[in-house]
């Protein structure tokens, strides 16, 4: 089954890889730009890309847990 090519303009915010042309869609890699789409099929690439994205959601876990634990424990102070 093939997989819809996405573009530019269908991009979610949250499909975007912290702002790179990279975008996970349905399983898929893809690096999407306003001139156009290609599919990242190269499994070293799309390897890297999985770790990214893994190291990223583990960050943005550990800023939110940070944040919840600041407000618990009396305020948001900066």
């Amino acid at each position: 089954m093939s997989h819809p090519v996405p573009t530019s303009a269908s991009i979610r915010p949250s499909e975007r890889l912290a702002g790179t042309p990279a975008v996970r869609r349905d399983g898929h890699w893809w690096l999407v730009t306003p001139t156009g789409t290609i599919s990242a099929s190269d499994p070293v690439f799309t390897g890297e890309l999985d770790r990214f994205a893994a190291d990223m959601a583990a960050a943005d876990r550990a800023v939110a847990n940070l944040r919840t634990e600041r407000t618990a424990a009396g305020g948001d102070q900066r």
